[in-house]
């Protein structure tokens, strides 16, 4: 993606008072904060939690330099707003109060004042064991072979399909709804076949899965931007 520039540039910011812009990166406005700090030595970079990004220049640090430097790391500030997008969405799914299971709420007071870490020590654990037996049995159904799954603590992916076959499983993925969680599953085995997302993944997709239009849509809302494209 290339950054296109507004025709008049903001002046370079001075004596560390910082100077927002608007920069266009593909079809999305990209809102940029420049700031001056007398003892940097090189240029900082950093995604705020509103999906701003912070640019901070040396004490000589050029306009057009911080400019070229935001251009160069526009797929890391992608990168970086999924990750925070994904983990901002997911840390709410367990708190003191409640906790997410199977898409529904649990009320942790009536479930005997579980605290919130015990909770997601025991739905790491239950992980472990519900997510390889349902994609084992997806698998098996639809005549799929995984050579490997594991669960990982992942922050930017609900799941992830590696060139020889190996799935790897967001342990939170057992707090989705049924239907959504198959969906995920589904979309990793797809990827055995088709390692991208071509027109022909989406037609094994659709017929693997009728109803992970509807599944895409509860993780966009629920979830962040993750699990709608995962690879």
């Amino acid at each position: 993606m290339q950054l296109k520039l507004p025709f008049r540039l903001p002046a370079p910011p001075s004596r560390g008072e910082p100077v927002t812009t608007t920069l266009i990166v593909g079809r999305k406005a990209l809102r940029v904060t420049f700031v001056r700090h007398p003892r940097a030595r090189h240029y900082l970079l950093r995604v705020a939690r509103d999906g701003g990004v912070c640019v901070t220049l040396p004490a000589r640090g050029s306009r057009a330099e911080a400019l070229r430097f935001v251009r160069e790391k526009v797929a890391w500030i992608e990168r970086e707003r999924y990750r925070q997008a994904v983990e901002q969405a997911t840390s709410a799914w367990v708190n003191e109060k409640q906790a997410l299971v199977d898409g529904r709420w649990v009320d942790l007071a009536e479930a005997g004042g579980t605290t919130a870490t015990a909770v997601r020590r025991q739905l790491r654990a239950d992980a472990e064991l519900v997510l390889p037996q349902r994609l084992a049995e997806l698998a098996a159904a639809h005549g799929f072979e995984v050579a490997a799954v594991s669960i990982r603590d992942q922050r930017s992916r609900w799941g992830s399909c590696s060139p020889t076959g190996r799935i790897s499983l967001n342990w939170r993925l057992v707090q989705m709804p049924p239907a959504v969680r198959d969906y995920v599953l589904l979309h990793e085995l797809a990827h055995l076949r088709h390692p991208n997302h071509s027109r022909r993944f989406w037609k094994e997709l659709e017929a693997l899965c009728p109803w992970h239009r509807d599944a895409r849509r509860w993780l966009a809302e629920h979830g962040g931007r993750a699990g709608v494209e995962q690879g």
